[in-house]
């Protein structure tokens, strides 16, 4: 029950691009709480989005370096790099992970951590490609926004 909260109050902070993330603490949580961005271009290609990301972010109350901090990853165009540069993140205990660019940096996510939350914006059907049970009932950690429309 609190998990689905956590998803709805998530999804309803993305906004476009931004992400949010549960509010419920861990245990060993720092006192400001960290969120992983992880995605598979430069800053500079994605500077857009992190805009749009910083944005949402900051009309749920979340400021960057104020009361909330974001590790950034990147793979600049490397696929390979995505395994190791997850798996920082998870070691660095982020509240929540948010993927950029292709399924694949998803399912890289999906695949390195079955505990800390996922929030992916995937275009197309999110449960034809398999990365959720249900558009409703997603299951597990990930969270997938979709940009696919219904006809």
């Amino acid at each position: 029950m609190a998990n689905n909260i956590a998803r709805r109050k998530l999804i309803t902070a993305l906004g476009g691009a931004a992400a949010a993330w549960p509010l419920a603490a861990r245990a060993q949580q720092p006192a400001m709480p960290m969120v992983g961005f992880l995605a598979d271009g430069t800053p500079e290609g994605f500077a857009p989005r992190v805009a749009a990301f910083k944005r949402g972010l900051s009309d749920t109350g979340f400021i960057e370096g104020q009361n909330v901090a974001i590790e950034y990853r990147w793979a600049r165009g490397n696929y390979d790099l995505l395994p190791a540069l997850a798996g920082e993140l998870v070691r660095q205990r982020v509240a929540t992970i948010v993927t950029g660019g292709s399924e694949k940096v998803t399912r890289v996510a999906k695949d390195t951590t079955k505990t800390i939350p996922i929030v992916a914006i995937a275009a197309g059907d999110p449960v034809k490609r398999g990365l959720v049970a249900s558009i409703n009932h997603p299951g597990g950690n990930l969270t997938v926004v979709s940009l696919f429309t219904c006809k």
